[in-house]
């Protein structure tokens, strides 16, 4: 069917960018599927892998609880990016109205989902900090020890290792839990001041887990909150780009749905 330059443009651009997270979305499900099904390959081959700063970060997601939570998190990340970008490209390569319909359908969705958000974060700031806190504190009852850490374990030890903070408000959301109770501890050693690689979460004073008044006094919550208000303009800047992004590709596909209903008649 010929059409004219602004049709084929539209056309071809969505095949392109779409072809591309299609090709993303299939590799993230396939490597999900992967872990899921065959975790001791997935264990050998980070072991070949001749880098030793990637195998330190891939040994983290080797552990029984990581690898199955990542899997799952790959597993459904990879399939909603399949899925979405499959309808587009195959809605444009094929010229199907159902199809492109179905794709600029998904994105409206998705972009209403987003800013209903944010406008709810915004409208109710304080119930969704408290919300936020409640949430945060209740991943740090499931912290573990480093030696067999679950997702959440990881993810508090780079968090507060980064921004060098500890637990949410304060080292004393670690009081009562298992882990506390379990190690005998105070506070973790990511909460400490760390030497040398701080991966290896290696306390400069090693009675910093004993002593609480040695570890960080400041929350992770409000360091992360200063942190995005000193990137604001970056995080501003990611957050337009991808709802322009988004608008892009609702105008494409329904200008191409348009321009194929028009060729049709």
């Amino acid at each position: 069917m010929a059409y004219d330059c602004g049709t084929w443009l539209a056309k071809y651009l969505l095949c392109f960018f779409n072809f591309i997270l299609f090709l993303a979305g299939s590799v993230v499900l396939g490597v999900g599927i992967w872990i899921a099904v065959d975790k001791n390959s997935f264990i050998s081959f980070t072991k070949i892998i001749d880098n030793e700063e990637v195998q330190r970060k891939l040994r983290d997601l080797t552990y029984p609880e990581v690898i199955a939570t990542a899997s799952y998190i790959l597993i459904a990340a990879g399939a909603f990016v399949f899925l979405v970008s499959m309808l587009g490209y195959c809605g444009a390569l094929r010229e199907s109205q159902c199809l492109l319909t179905c794709y600029g359908v998904f994105l409206v969705i998705i972009l209403i989902m987003e800013i209903t958000a944010g406008s709810i974060a915004a409208a109710y700031k304080k119930e969704t900090e408290d919300k936020t806190r409640e949430l945060l504190k209740e991943s740090i009852k499931r912290y573990t020890t480093k030696d067999n850490p679950n997702a959440e374990t990881i993810m508090w030890n780079y968090f507060m290792a980064e921004l060098k903070c500890c637990g949410v408000d304060s080292y004393k959301d670690f009081e009562g839990s298992e882990w506390a109770i379990k190690t005998k501890n105070v506070v973790p050693e990511a909460c400490c001041a760390l030497s040398g690689k701080i991966t290896e979460f290696i306390p400069v004073d090693a009675l910093c887990t004993k002593t609480p008044l040695a570890a960080w006094q400041n929350g992770c919550y409000n360091e992360f909150k200063r942190w995005i208000d000193d990137h604001i303009n970056i995080v501003m800047g990611v957050g337009i780009g991808l709802g322009l992004l988004q608008l892009l590709g609702i105008f494409l596909a329904f200008c191409l749905c348009r321009s194929i209903d028009g060729y049709i008649k």
